[in-house]
C-alpha cells in the first residue's frame, strides 16, 4: 500500500514538474514571429498552431491550462511574437485579444491606386482586392456622393492602424468614417444632410480639393490655387490641370510615368485639356487645408499659375504676364 502511494506521489510530481517546465519555462521565437488564428479556431487547433510555430512548449500543457481558466476565452486574430515568453504569458495575451496592426499612412493626395498599393504593403490583401472594394462599394457615400462611381476623393488621407482580421471593406469604411468626420468639422457636411455649404456643392468641393492637393504641396498656395480653378470655371475656360490627364491615363492603365505634349489630347471625361469644366470625379484623395481652400479660395483675378522651380508658384492675371513667369522657371530649371 506505501509503495502504491509513493509511486502515486512520484507519479504526481512528474506530472506537477513537466507542467510547471511546460508553463512556466520561457520559450524564445525564432525572431519575429507571427500566428494568425482565424475565428471558430478550437482551443486544440490553437495550441497546435502556437506549437508548430515555436510559441510554447507543449499543446497539450497550454490546453489544460485553458480548461483550467476556461473563463477566459481566447481571441481570434494575428499575433506577434518576438520575445521571450511563458505559456501562461501567451495565455494571457491571448485572452486579452492582445492582436498585431499593421500600420497604413495614407499622405494626402494618395489615389485609390497609391492605397491599394499601401494596403498591400502593409501585408493586409492584395491591391486588386482594394480596387474593387474602392470602385464597387459606393454605398458608403450615397448620402455624400449619389453620383460618385468610386470611393475615390472620400478615402481619407490618415495613419490607420489595421488587423489582418478586418475586411477590405471594413478598412475602406474606416477611412470614409474619417473623412465624415472631417466633413463635419470644416462645415462641409452634417449629420443630417449630406451638404451644408450653402455656395458650394459637396462633390464639387472634394473634386476641386483633389486637384489642388495635386498642385501644390504648400499649404498657403491652396487658395490661391482653388481661386484659379473657380475663376476658370465662371469664365467657361477649360482647368488645364495636368494632375487630371495623370489620373485618367492610370484609370486606363496607360500612364507611363510622365507627361507628354500628346498625352494632352488623351480621350478622357478626366482631361481637363480637352473636356471643359470639372472631371466627373476626384483625382485623389485631398486633405484637411485643400478640402478648406476649395470652400473658401482666395479671392483674386489669377488665371495661371506656374512652379518657380522651388517648391512654389506665381500667379498670374494674363496669358502675357504667365508666359513670363514660364520663361523664369524654365530658366531656374536650366540652372540647376
Amino acid at each position: 500500500m506505501r509503495t502504491i502511494f509513493i509511486l502515486l506521489l512520484l507519479v504526481c510530481l512528474a506530472g506537477a514538474g513537466w507542467l510547471a517546465w511546460a508553463l512556466l519555462q520561457p520559450v524564445t521565437p525564432a525572431g519575429q514571429t507571427f500566428v494568425l488564428l482565424h475565428p471558430g479556431y478550437s482551443t486544440r487547433r490553437i495550441a497546435t498552431e502556437l506549437k508548430s510555430a515555436g510559441v510554447i512548449r507543449s499543446a497539450d500543457a497550454f490546453i489544460l491550462w485553458h480548461y483550467l481558466h476556461r473563463k477566459r476565452s481566447l481571441k481570434a486574430g494575428e499575433y506577434l511574437f518576438d520575445k521571450s515568453a511563458t505559456s501562461l504569458e501567451v495565455h494571457r495575451r491571448l485572452a486579452h485579444g492582445d492582436v498585431y496592426f499593421h500600420t497604413v499612412v495614407i499622405p494626402e493626395g494618395f489615389n485609390m491606386f497609391d492605397i491599394a498599393q499601401a494596403i498591400q504593403n502593409a501585408g493586409l490583401g492584395s491591391s486588386e482586392e482594394f480596387l474593387k472594394i474602392a470602385t464597387a462599394d459606393t454605398a458608403l457615400i450615397a448620402d455624400l456622393a449619389p453620383e460618385a462611381k468610386s470611393l475615390e476623393g472620400y478615402l481619407f488621407p490618415n495613419t490607420y492602424e489595421f488587423t489582418r482580421m478586418q475586411t477590405m471593406e471594413e478598412m475602406a469604411g474606416a477611412m470614409v468614417k474619417q473623412f465624415r468626420q472631417v466633413a463635419r468639422e470644416i462645415g462641409l457636411a452634417t449629420d443630417t444632410q449630406s451638404a451644408d455649404v450653402k455656395d458650394h456643392d459637396l462633390q464639387q468641393t472634394v473634386i476641386v480639393a483633389s486637384i489642388i492637393e495635386k498642385e501644390t504641396a504648400a499649404p498657403e498656395e491652396r487658395p490661391l490655387v482653388a481661386s484659379v480653378y473657380y475663376n476658370r470655371m465662371a469664365e467657361h475656360q477649360a482647368l488645364q490641370a495636368d494632375p487630371s490627364v495623370i489620373y485618367a491615363e492610370l484609370l486606363q492603365g496607360s500612364y507611363s510615368g510622365a507627361l507628354h505634349h500628346a498625352d494632352m489630347q488623351f480621350n478622357s471625361n478626366y482631361n481637363t485639356y480637352t473636356h471643359p469644366g470639372l472631371p466627373p470625379g476626384p483625382i485623389g484623395n485631398p486633405g484637411k487645408t485643400s478640402l478648406e481652400a476649395a470652400m473658401h479660395p482666395a479671392d483674386t483675378d489669377y488665371f495661371y499659375f506656374v512652379s518657380n522651380g522651388n517648391g512654389h508658384h506665381r500667379f498670374a492675371h494674363s496669358l502675357e504676364e504667365h508666359n513670363k513667369n514660364v520663361a523664369a522657371y524654365r530658366k531656374v530649371m536650366a540652372g540647376k
